[in-house]
């Protein structure tokens, strides 16, 4: 496993989980299509140059051209899955811990 992605530092520094996994799979699409990779990436598989461009400030969520989204409050975002898979607030019809909506394994 990659280490930057075991604990949730990064999560935080980009404002959620959602929000990482987009950054990512962005930053990917475009070394895959050809970028420089903007730290030293010598022996490093594509998914650990976003992870350390990501660490290291050189790539970030752009609040100024994204219209729909505004900066993380990061001293609020939860890192829980338990927790905000359970939470009251969540929207009707939302799966909750355990809830497989009809999905069968």
């Amino acid at each position: 496993m990659i280490e930057g992605l075991k604990g949730d530092e990064l999560v935080k520094k980009v404002g959620g989980a959602f929000r990482l996994a987009a950054l990512i799979q962005r930053r990917l699409k475009e070394l895959i299509e050809g970028s420089r990779p903007l730290v030293e990436s010598a022996g490093m598989t594509p998914l650990e140059i976003v992870v350390q461009e990501i660490k290291e400030d050189k790539i970030a969520v752009d609040y100024q051209k994204t219209e729909d989204l505004t900066p993380p409050d990061t001293s609020t975002v939860s890192t829980d899955l338990h927790s905000a898979a359970t939470r009251s607030d969540s929207p009707k019809g939302a799966l909750r811990h355990g809830d497989t909506g009809g999905l069968t394994t």
